[in-house]
């Protein structure tokens, strides 16, 4: 006879597949942000085609509402949605403006101008839909799964920002001499990230769907406490995803492009920070592994979130009077910080929950990151006051 869970379901007896759907949760996070990664680390390009428009800064803004929006619509309705089709769509949208970017770049044959950057804008708002439709449903089906599960997508979230900026340094040192090379490394990059983010749409969505699907019919089986009631219990975890993301965005990426001045690497400087950020917030994916530095105290996840704001005036002056080393050393602790506090936060919310209340509550924890990051992109325009003209 099978051994019954807490809640009456048969649980069993050995765990199959674990580290299979492991690797597909890495690859499944790998597509989530390819796109947006993608974004960023052509940042300079972007700022030799629209100097005046503050593309970090605008672009990142334009996205979060979209983001945070969406969302919400999405958890209020949580319950009814096929978080399949959900994450397929995510998938999809992802596929197509990238796409999209790639094709209005070569129609407008590299021009600036506020068309071109509104069609850019636009692009980038679908960014934020597909977002809220894949990290919000695969974060909740995860949460009532493995807490390596959570890992191993947020992990693979990371690398993408690793991937991408390792691919763009590639990209620009191949042109770096030719003539017009900034603009043939981004588009020779552009294309490579589509072709990545089709085969996530197309055959990672699709092969890695079946880890949800029990889970989703699991779901209907439960009645489940309220959102609200959920929110209330767990008031302290959310809170330290806001406060992860919204210092970490007042920082990152418009404060790198545009107030850290220049430096011996020139046009290389913000492609190096926004790299080793990258790097350094893969790498804190996975220190909570080790478990003598995992924190699990929600008392000392607090607090860790809120140190980290000791950062914002270590940032102010080491941009005012140190060296690119230290500010290269500020940005990897940033990245590190931030994989290490995300993941510890998402494993250690507490068990025993039924499966729907899981993954109501991995929603809910994505709102707050996402409202974090909507947040720090905002408090990030206060750094060019005194810097110059709107």
């Amino acid at each position: 006879m099978a051994n019954l869970d807490s809640d009456g379901v048969p649980s069993p007896r050995k765990l199959e597949g674990k580290y299979k759907a492991m690797v597909v949760c890495w690859f499944l996070g790998l597509g989530t942000h390819v796109s947006w990664n993608s974004m960023l680390t052509i940042g300079d390009y972007y700022y030799n085609l629209f100097p005046s428009y503050h593309p970090a800064r605008v672009l990142t803004l334009v996205y979060q509402p979209f983001a945070l929006g969406t969302m919400l619509i999405l958890l209020y309705n949580e319950a009814k949605i096929d978080t399949r089709k959900r994450n397929l769509m995510g998938y999809i949208i992802f596929f197509l403006s990238t796409l999209g970017l790639l094709v209005l770049d070569l129609g407008s044959s590299g021009k600036g101008g506020i068309g071109n950057y509104i069609g850019i804008c636009i692009f980038v708002a679908a960014f934020g839909v597909a977002n809220a439709h894949v990290q919000g449903g695969m974060a909740g089906d995860l949460s009532f799964m493995l807490p390596e599960f959570v890992q191993s997508f947020f992990a693979g979230m990371a690398a993408s920002g690793a991937l991408t900026s390792g691919l763009r340094m590639t990209t620009k040192a191949a042109f770096d001499k030719s003539n017009n090379g900034l603009r043939k490394g981004v588009m020779l990059f552009l294309a490579i990230s589509t072709f990545f983010q089709f085969l996530f749409s197309a055959d990672l969505a699709a092969a890695g769907i079946h880890i949800e699907e029990t889970a989703s019919n699991d779901i209907a089986k439960h009645e489940r406490l309220s959102n609200k009631q959920l929110l209330y219990q767990n008031l302290d975890y959310g809170l330290d995803l806001y406060l992860i993301y919204v210092l970490t965005l007042s920082i990152f990426p418009g404060f790198l492009f545009e107030n850290t001045g220049s430096h011996q690497l020139g046009s290389w400087y913000p492609v190096v920070l926004v790299a080793m950020y990258n790097m350094l917030d893969l790498i804190g994916q996975y220190t909570p592994l080790i478990n003598s530095i995992k924190l699990e105290s929600r008392k000392g996840l607090l607090i860790a979130s809120l140190s980290r704001f000791l950062l914002i005036p270590a940032f102010y002056f080491t941009a005012k009077y140190g060296n690119q080393g230290w500010m290269i050393l500020l940005v990897s602790f940033l990245g590190l910080t931030n994989g290490h506090l995300t993941v510890c936060v998402l494993t250690a919310n507490p068990k025993g929950y039924k499966a729907p209340e899981q993954n109501a509550l991995g929603n809910l924890l994505v709102l707050f990151l996402l409202g974090g990051v909507f947040s720090g992109v905002a408090l990030d325009w206060l750094w060019i006051i005194g810097n110059g003209k709107f």
